[in-house]
């Protein structure tokens, strides 16, 4: 193939011939030129992939505190990160600002918030161009900001701002195997949750003696979230629990207050026992017979084992006739409700009330413990009606009134949505779990 190629050079003319060898030359230098390699060097990071929808972090080293930055109103805003040891006066004389711009800012209600502040936390100051300080933010939680901003006065005033949250319903199910405080936990519940929910019920369930194998709780219940992000649970919308076969429901009303699918209120005058999930050593009989004595001794109450120290609360709202110690009772407490009703309360460790004090209902009165004449920690627990000793387990509790029958109408529709929503997803959830 070169002789053609030769030929046909020949036959052009001398100066045709100059211009193609000029630039046959010019190709070749660029072709043997050295480049710059097209491989990232070892001093540049290699791009990973980025993968939609994921939230990544950008790592800015800008010294211990952010740069300040201006706004549309010429203020400068700087971001102080709290280190240990710092109090105001520490931050704000390494901020510049004045000891009596803090005394004045102290003035303001929401400066007691400013006393807790901890390693780690931010603090965002705005200045203006004489270095005067003109707002303090200051986070409390997920949920609340403490602002402090100075008024056309000079003045500091404070607001705490809360940011919208949406709310969402979650819902668990579970069946109890052991004990009603494990099936809360595997279905998932926090502590306040599980508490919240035998609350709810305490006035018809006893949890430390009615509780068996087999018996199910369904909740349905808010969760919060700010800006996609989850800050934590609400209050419990609506609720079913069976109980040896016998079915309690809970349906929140807009008046904040718990109801059955009847309309009638679940709070009864008092609860049905005074501590939370502890096993019954000894019911309440007649004719038991005395572990001390040995001898027939009628038992008219019931007593709780529960470790020393164990809260006991009043089981509903009266006042305090007697609080003292003796060597059979040891330290016990009576508690009259109205005319009617009396509970006692025997053994305790601790009282916390005193004879004619007020109390309320769930309110810790004292702890259990081992005093008078026993063979170990526990609160023996008595219920009265007229003078007479009731067993408390049965006896018939008076109820708090029911909704308002104009009121009525609204609430079949709430009871309807929201018990449907717990058969629909208690059907999903137990055909998942086959």
């Amino acid at each position: 193939m070169v002789k053609p190629v030769t030929q046909l050079l020949e036959k052009l003319p001398r100066r045709h011939q100059f211009i193609i060898l000029c630039v046959g030359i010019l190709l070749l230098v660029l072709m043997v030129w050295p480049s710059e390699k097209a491989s990232a060097s070892r001093d540049m990071a290699i791009a990973e992939p980025l993968e939609p929808g994921v939230r990544y972090s950008l790592d800015l080293h800008l010294g211990e505190s952010a740069l300040p930055e201006d706004d549309e109103q010429g203020l400068v805003w700087v971001d102080y990160e709290v280190r240990s040891g710092d109090s105001m006066a520490i931050i704000f004389q390494r901020l510049g600002f004045s000891a009596r711009q803090l005394h004045q800012l102290t003035q303001t209600s929401g400066a007691t918030n400013l006393r807790r502040i901890h390693p780690g936390q931010t603090l965002r100051f705005a200045r203006s161009e004489d270095h005067e300080l003109i707002a303090l933010h200051y986070r409390l939680n997920e949920l609340e900001t403490l602002v402090i901003e100075r008024n056309d006065d000079g003045q500091y005033e404070s607001s705490i701002e809360t940011q919208t949250t949406d709310i969402r319903l979650a819902f668990a199910h579970a069946e109890i195997t052991s004990n009603f405080w494990n099936a809360g936990v595997q279905a998932g519940l926090t502590q306040g949750q599980i508490m919240s929910l035998a609350e709810l019920f305490g006035w018809d369930v006893d949890f430390a003696l009615d509780i068996r194998r087999g018996d199910q709780f369904s909740v349905l219940f808010e969760q919060r979230f700010v800006d996609g992000h989850y800050v934590g649970t609400g209050q419990i919308v609506a609720a079913e629990f069976v109980n040896q076969g016998e079915r309690f429901t809970a349906v929140l009303h807009e008046n904040g207050s718990y109801y059955t699918e009847a309309g009638r209120s679940l709070r009864k005058s008092f609860l049905r026992a005074p501590v939370a999930f502890n096993r019954v050593s000894s019911e309440f009989n007649p004719r038991r017979l005395h572990p001390v004595t040995g001898r027939v001794a009628p038992h008219r109450g019931i007593d709780y084992a529960a470790p020393v120290g164990t809260p006991v609360m009043a089981s509903g709202d009266g006042r305090v006739v007697e609080s003292a110690y003796n060597n059979l009772n040891g330290h016990y407490i009576f508690i009259q409700h109205g005319e009617r009703y009396m509970t006692k309360y025997l053994h305790l460790h601790r009282r916390s009330v005193q004879k004619g004090d007020r109390v309320r209902q769930g309110q810790v009165i004292g702890q259990v413990g081992a005093t008078g004449r026993v063979t170990g920690p526990h609160l023996h627990y008595e219920f009265l009606v007229d003078g007479t000793h009731r067993n408390p387990r049965t006896v018939n509790l008076p109820e708090a009134p029911s909704l308002p029958r104009e009121e009525m109408p609204v609430f079949n529709l709430l009871v309807e949505e929201r018990m449907a929503m717990i058969e629909g997803r208690k059907r999903f959830y137990l055909a998942y779990a086959e």
